[in-house]
């Protein structure tokens, strides 16, 4: 098949041959014929053809009058699922009625001619909306097959443009935010490969992301059969590098589909023994042609392909892989390590799944380059952060290698991350099996050396002393402590743009740290005295019944806030202001509150409120994350909710003083296990003890406040950041004050001098929206992009469909699921299952209504964990997939003592 020059058909060109077409013209032939035209161009063995540009589906479906279905589909809600599907029939009517204009159907005449005399064609859908760097929309319009002579040719061409508005396709936009209006179909018509042999070929392994693995799945026949999953075809994994087969597996194939004489496709049956439908070198031959193709595009390919009966190998369709997680950035700064490297998701190991805005990144780096300089590592530039840094997929990693080398290292980091994030911990552990990563550090002085000098720098040994022996001035000095930090934040009010942006460098490179070493010893005391007091009291003491006593416990600044938030509902209740958050929805609440227009009890509780609390937020370790004083629709909202609980018994405050008393009982039930042996030796070990967990109460609570002033520390840098956006929006140099959140500071100090960024904003933003619909985001990721967590099945539960995770908060309770992947304005009726991917503080408010809680993420010990025990609500973390596997208003049971999760099915 050699080759062909399409003509350009017509004068206004609305008809292109494939070899016209580059990928700049997206929006004039949709994905499709875009990614033909490229790989054409490039070279690469693609079948001649042509397309219909989007302008031919204009010009011709123009007069059937489709805006009124464009304006009723563009308000029609994704969820209503039957007015959707009414509309999308009704375009296609309309669309189906059409005639194709005659200059229009005279170039695609042509054109086939062009092709050679009655040619079989395949006819496919190229629409705006299809095979893009980041979501590929595939199959959602319609294909024909050996498509013979012109007329045929108009048909399909005809019934293309209607499969814009299939009820797949247009659900799919809608759930996409895809405006109606906004689309168009282009039409590609290709010469036919009457194929022995078809299928696709991946140039990275989609399942595991290993970018040095090309997947192939063949099948005899045309490739539609592979495609639409009509087979289990041929699998074979190739190493690209080497040209290994690693992996053969035969499938049954069953049936292939062949074209017919004249038109159209069969399916024929195979025999069910039929071997590989392709020899080694054909295997290889394909690797070596993908490899090609991705070097051409410079990222990983999803290729269709057909081997013609004269063992010619043809690309039919070429899109990137959009599944994909991205490798780690490079570190321009430095130079690369040697061989492979372990690469820890911090972002995740913090509850967040969303991206981080290019501002929340550059503080990000400014407070690791802190961390490592007290450390006593090199850091050259403070704004670059740290060696171990690096970015993925706008979120933050850590270059976890040397621990992974390292016996200390091995020794001590999964054992935290059993109680922090269970499921990192676990993925951690199989990759010391990896020859790849023996041990090379063996000495533990390469960690004391970094980790002492802070240690007595933060005088954390006399802090422990001091817990120890003096608990009550303990917690006084921690108080101080907070008080110092908060006026360390302080910015004189007349500082320029420049100097706003310094002090906001020195507090995220100075300030933020020293609150490690200043709190978190007395909280790690606590855990580690509930720990010594089970070994002192023996017999009885497992780990349900001292998770216990850690219910209800004070110094805990989250469970306050969440508290005070009940209290201010409750006041909101007794004046009578409730009906106010019947009456409007919390968008309208917020406005009001900008204005004075609530009531007097709603509006100064509220604003007493994001005083001492208005810093937080959701996501609140994002700069560029608005915190509620800045727009507090989302705490409106956690206030409407929980005026809907009407029954006292289940009130957060008395649930909450229940838990504190049973854990204090607790405490006096195992002080009384200790002494049961009698004696001097028994009453001593009694009051250890008692003195080891009251202890325990009095500082695990603190466990969150690092947290909180680390965040407070965050709230400062964001209100001088936003004034210098203001600024910089004023002079034009941006677009809205908020666009300085998709600067870093560097960039930021060049708009105070004169530069426009308006296009490097525009980008990123883009870059941005688009990131926060991926779910899928990596624990450990490994630099040849390996996904450690997907080379193993996820364990399963007990039974069948149960669910399994990591027990965190002891009860079992069954009730309706509400699957949240965001708290902004989410509406969790009382008494309902929370069922989340991650959770931080700023998710916390739904816990005081919420029955129980899920988690895909998390250990017992972890943010969600621990306030779930707190509240006294049944909780499992590290249930991978959860949210996917559960849906909103199915009843499950949850089984927080045994980690299980069991929905009812039907």
């Amino acid at each position: 098949m050699n080759q062909v020059s399409t003509p350009d058909a017509s004068a206004d060109g609305l008809v292109l041959g494939l070899e016209l077409i580059d990928a700049g013209m997206l929006a004039r032939v949709g994905g499709k014929a875009a990614n033909l035209g490229e790989t054409t161009g490039a070279g690469l063995p693609v079948p001649p053809g042509f397309c219909l540009t989007t302008e031919a589906y204009r010009r011709a479906v123009g007069p059937a009058g489709l805006e009124d279905v464009h304006g009723a589909l563009a308000v029609t809600g994704d969820h209503d699922l039957a007015a959707l599907a009414a509309l999308a029939a009704r375009a296609r009517e309309l669309t189906l009625g059409v005639d194709v204009p005659p200059d229009i159907a005279a170039a695609v005449r042509e054109s086939y001619a062009a092709l050679g005399p009655d040619v079989p064609v395949a006819v496919r859908s190229s629409a705006t909306a299809e095979d893009l760097p980041l979501a590929s929309f595939a199959g959602q319009q319609d294909t024909y097959l050996n498509v013979v002579g012109a007329d045929a040719v108009l048909d399909a061409v005809r019934r293309c443009w209607a499969s814009l508005w299939t009820d797949r396709a247009v659900a799919y936009r809608a759930t996409h935010g895809i405006s109606p209006s906004t689309v168009a179909l282009a039409v590609v018509v290709q010469r036919m490969v009457d194929a022995a042999v078809a299928g696709v070929l991946f140039t990275a392994n989609p399942v595991t992301g290993r970018r040095h693995e090309a997947v192939i799945d063949a099948s005899p026949g045309l490739g539609e059969a592979v495609v639409s999953g009509a087979v289990n075809p041929d699998h074979f994994v190739v190493d690209t590098a080497t040209g290994e087969i690693l992996e053969r597996r035969t499938g049954d194939k069953a049936i292939a589909i062949r074209p017919l004489p004249g038109g159209g496709t069969e399916r024929t049956a195979l025999s069910p023994d039929s071997g590989p439908s392709l020899g080694d070198a054909q295997v290889r031959a394909l690797a070596a042609l993908g490899s090609k193709v991705e070097r051409h595009y410079g990222a990983p390919q999803d290729i269709e392909w057909a081997l013609a009966a004269s063992d010619k190998l043809w690309l039919v369709q070429s899109r990137p892989i959009t599944t994909l997680y991205p490798l780690p950035d490079p570190r321009p700064d430095l130079p690369e390590p040697d061989g492979i490297r372990v690469f820890l998701c911090f972002s995740l190991a913090q509850g967040l799944t969303r991206p981080l805005t290019p501002m929340g990144m550059a503080g990000f780096r400014l407070i690791a380059g802190s961390v490592a300089r007290s450390a006593g590592f090199d850091v050259p530039e403070p704004r670059n952060g740290p060696a171990p840094y690096r970015q993925a997929g706008q979120r933050l990693f850590v270059d976890f290698t040397p621990v992974v080398r390292s016996s200390v290292g091995r020794a001590i980091v999964p054992r935290v991350f059993d109680i922090m994030e269970a499921r990192s911990a676990a993925v951690l552990r199989r990759l010391f099996a990896d020859p790849r990563f023996t041990v090379t550090i063996r000495s533990p002085w390469r960690v004391l050396r970094h980790v002492v000098p802070v240690a007595a720098k933060g005088r954390v040994p006399e802090s422990l002393f001091r817990a120890l022996l003096r608990p009550e001035t303990a917690l006084r000095r921690v108080d101080s402590f907070g008080v110092r930090h908060r006026a360390a934040l302080v910015v004189p009010a007349d500082a320029t743009g420049p100097e706003r942006l310094n002090h906001a460098e020195r507090i995220l490179g100075g300030e933020l740290f020293p609150i490690v070493p200043a709190v978190l010893p007395l909280p790690a005391l606590g855990f580690a005295l509930l720990a010594v007091a089970g070994k002192l009291a023996g017999q009885g003491t497992d780990s349900g019944a001292l998770q216990a006593v850690l219910r209800g416990l004070p110094n805990n600044v989250t469970t306050e806030m969440d508290l005070a938030l009940w209290h201010l509902a409750t006041a909101i209740r007794e004046s009578g202001a409730a009906a106010v958050f019947e009456d409007a929805s919390p968008q309208e609440l917020a406005r009001r509150y900008r204005s004075g227009g609530l009531p007097a009890v709603v509006q100064s509780g509220l604003t007493g409120f994001l005083a001492r609390y208005g810093h937080r937020a959701v996501a609140e370790i994002d700069l560029g994350m608005p915190r509620w004083s800045d727009d507090p629709t989302h705490i409106l909202g956690v206030l409407a909710n929980y005026l809907k609980l009407d029954d006292p018994a289940l009130a957060p405050d008395r649930q909450f003083a229940r838990a504190a008393r049973e854990a204090e009982a607790q405490i006096e039930r195992l002080t009384a296990i200790a002494g049961s042996r009698g004696g001097p030796a028994g009453r001593l070990r009694a009051r250890l003890v008692r003195g080891a967990l009251r202890r325990t109460r009095m500082f695990a609570g603190l466990r969150e406040l690092p947290k909180y002033h680390i965040v407070e520390g965050l709230a400062a840098v964001r209100k001088e950041v936003a004034a210098v956006g203001a600024e910089l929006a004023a002079a034009g140099r941006i677009g809205e004050a908020d666009d300085i959140f998709f600067l870093d500071f560097a960039e930021a100090h060049r708009a105070l001098a004169g530069a426009s960024l308006r296009e490097v904003v525009a980008v990123r933003r883009e870059a941005y929206d688009a990131e926060l619909g991926r779910r899928r985001i990596p624990r450990v990721l490994l630099s040849d992009g390996t996904e450690p967590e997907a080379l193993h099945a996820p364990g399963t539960g007990a039974a069948a469909g149960v669910l399994s995770g990591t027990p965190a908060s002891a009860g079992t309770v069954t009730a309706k699921a509400r699957v949240i992947l965001d708290p902004q304005g989410a509406a969790l009726e009382p008494g309902e299952i929370l069922v989340a991917p991650s959770t931080d503080p700023g998710w916390t408010p739904l816990f005081l209504t919420a029955g129980g809680l899920v988690m895909e993420m998390g250990g017992p010990n972890s943010h969600g964990a621990v306030v779930a025990r707190e509240y006294g609500i049944p909780a499992v973390v590290g249930v991978p997939d959860a949210t996917a596997a559960i849906s909103t208003g199915q009843v499950i049971t949850l089984d927080g003592g045994a980690g299980t999760v069991t929905p009812e099915s039907g």
